[in-house]
């Protein structure tokens, strides 16, 4: 089964029906048959910590929304290890030139780790590694 690493873009415009990129992570959701999305701990961290202070309504419906995807079989969550920390935090270390956060440095290792190409985001730092951001186009 083909992979497609979803960054936390993805979630924020998937789950946000007012976020600017909301339609197009309708429309990539609605491309994906027979893809498995991979995300990860960092990810689900990152997107939690993006609505933290928006209310709890909003803090609520993240939630609920992290549930659901820790529940849904077509997504697979990478565990944040010890060791996918070191290396992220290498990749981080060796961009110092670049803006890359540290979320997105362990997600390009994921990426790389299993082969995947195609990120659900919005983000360039993934093109600047290579990777294609599948909701710029």
């Amino acid at each position: 089964m083909r992979q497609v690493f979803a960054d936390t873009a993805y979630w924020l415009a998937l789950t946000n029906p007012f976020d600017q990129h909301h339609d197009k992570a309708t429309r990539a959701s609605a491309s994906l048959q027979g893809k498995r999305i991979v995300t990860s701990d960092a990810v689900l961290t990152e997107y939690l910590n993006a609505l933290a202070d928006k209310g709890s309504t909003v803090r609520l419906a993240a939630v609920l929304s992290v549930e659901r995807i820790l529940r849904n079989p077509g997504v697979m969550v990478i565990a944040q290890t010890r060791r996918l920390f070191v290396k992220g935090f290498a990749l981080y270390k060796a961009r110092a030139d670049k803006g890359y956060s540290l979320t997105d440095c362990i997600s390009m290792v994921i990426m790389r780790q299993r082969k995947i190409t195609n990120a659900l985001t919005t983000d360039h730092h993934f093109e600047q590694e290579g990777f294609a951001a599948l909701m710029k186009q």
